[in-house]
């Protein structure tokens, strides 16, 4: 198995990540070895936030059932009884004006119900990920598209937004995506206003630390050449004629 600790370490390094990157895997079955997610959470992306925080641990349907739409995006269906919550949610959303009906079957799903879901820092990862969440501000997420799109794994799509649950499903299908977050998300994330998030699938986390070797080197000389243009620009005589000096 891959060492994703040095894989974490190397990365946090490169892209001066802040915040521990977080392995999700959808397992057909229990894990024996891997404690169970005790107690109640409000959503799916709460868990998040506790891998992030250094928990390595697995979920099972019923935990994510809170979060009518985010149990819609990773295939979790509801209870009978609970039905109702997804429809009753998603009116409250088009009521409001968040979003359109019409949007709702171009949402990204996972396409099979997992037996259960794991959740871990990267670099305690039990298991190979199927995607890994990486949470940052916008100048880091950067240069991890930058090396997305050098290593040839970055999804043709826009950045995606709400529900930010959908860019799991979406990188899992297509490849590297990044989300803008949602309210709900940050809520129960604590996500600074900041920080954007990039989705990443686990089969292309080797490639793209690979590349982001060398993206970052690249960004470092163009920040210097850049910097030092634009000093020079605004120094010279056109500058100062502009500026009516």
């Amino acid at each position: 198995m891959t060492d994703y600790r040095a894989l974490e370490q190397q990365l946090a390094s490169t892209l001066g990540l802040q915040r521990r990157p977080v392995a999700i895997s959808f397992r057909n079955t229990v894990p024996d070895d891997l404690p169970r997610f005790e107690g109640t959470a409000p959503s799916g992306c709460t868990f998040w936030r506790i891998a992030a925080e250094g928990r390595a641990f697995y979920t099972v349907p019923s935990d994510h059932w809170n979060c009518a739409v985010g149990a819609y995006t990773h295939n979790l269906p509801l209870p009978p009884e609970r039905e109702h919550e997804l429809g009753q949610t998603l009116a409250l959303m088009g009521d409001i004006g968040y979003l359109r009906m019409e949007e709702v079957p171009g949402i990204p799903r996972v396409r099979e119900t997992p037996a259960a879901i794991v959740y871990a820092p990267l670099g305690e990862s039990p298991f190979d990920p199927d995607v890994v969440v990486f949470a940052g501000p916008p100048g880091r997420v950067m240069l991890l598209q930058e090396a997305a799109i050098r290593a040839g794994v970055a999804a043709q799509l826009n950045m995606l937004g709400r529900p930010t649950c959908m860019a799991v499903p979406a990188a899992q299908a297509m490849g590297m995506v990044a989300s803008t977050g949602c309210v709900g998300n940050r809520v129960y994330t604590s996500l600074d206003e900041a920080d954007l998030y990039a989705m990443v699938p686990g089969a292309a986390l080797e490639t793209i630390a690979a590349e982001s070797v060398t993206i970052g080197s690249a960004n470092a000389a163009l920040l210097a050449y850049h910097t030092s243009r634009k000093r020079e620009l605004l120094s010279g005589p056109a500058s100062a004629e502009a500026d009516g000096r």
